[in-house]
């Protein structure tokens, strides 16, 4: 999240400075207590340091940490990205669910590299993995959707997730009918409900610093549960 250092150039076709660019660099960075963090001292593996770092930011109050991008490629290579509730993290990777036939999932389907970030402002911290992503089973699917709320389980029950609808009392009346299902059968599981684990080959951990002397620990699987640790330039 570092500030650019310079101007660009007019002469690649786009005008520089104007309303929005000024507004936008007035904007504060690292406003809130910026911790330490000295890589010295960081486990050998990250999801320890994943763990540690999202206690710490629980403690201080960062705002759903457990909220993070997930970045999918289709088989033409076109790029999406949107935000998702993480759902486990631990040796085998980070977990998230939807469900098979949403853009998400028809993606991973058809091109399983993945990455996930996160950015807690409060802390100046990000975190980025990246790897490759495969569906949990069936069964283990079917738990993480029993554990959803009963609002969150009627809207997975709708379905077509990003599909056009033609009226949001249209779809009212659909969740509504999916409530319906739901206490007459509490074990009803969305058939496209899909638990998803990214078993990274990266895992990087960016510590920002009012100075700009950002620290940047990269972690790369190295096979059978290792991984190498590494410095990066800021």
């Amino acid at each position: 999240m570092a500030r650019e250092s310079g101007g660009a150039s007019a002469q690649g076709g786009g005008a520089v400075g104007g309303p929005m660019r000024e507004r936008l660099r007035t904007i504060p960075v690292f406003a809130g207590e910026v911790p330490a963090f000295d890589p010295d001292t960081a486990p050998d593996d990250p999801v320890e340091l994943f763990t540690q770092w999202l206690d710490h930011a629980l403690r201080v109050g960062v705002p759903e940490p457990h909220v993070m991008n997930l970045a999918t490629a289709d088989a033409a290579n076109r790029v999406a990205s949107r935000f998702l509730i993480l759902k486990d993290a631990g040796p085998h990777g980070w977990s998230f669910a939807t469900g098979s036939a949403s853009p998400k999932g028809r993606d991973l389907d058809a091109n399983p590299h993945a990455a996930l970030a996160c950015y807690w402002p409060r802390v100046g911290r990000q975190i980025r993995i990246a790897g490759t992503a495969a569906p949990e089973s069936r069964r283990t699917s079917a738990a993480d959707f029993l554990a959803r709320s009963p609002d969150a389980r009627a809207e997975a029950l709708v379905g077509g997730q990003s599909a056009p609808m033609d009226s949001v009392q249209e779809h009212e009346r659909e969740l509504s009918a999916a409530r319906e299902r739901i206490a007459a059968d509490p074990s009803l599981v969305a058939p496209e409900w899909t638990l998803y684990t990214l078993r990274p080959d990266y895992v990087e951990f960016w510590q920002g610093s009012r100075d700009r002397n950002h620290v940047r620990l990269r972690y790369t699987a190295a096979g059978e549960g290792r991984w190498q640790r590494a410095l990066l330039r800021p």
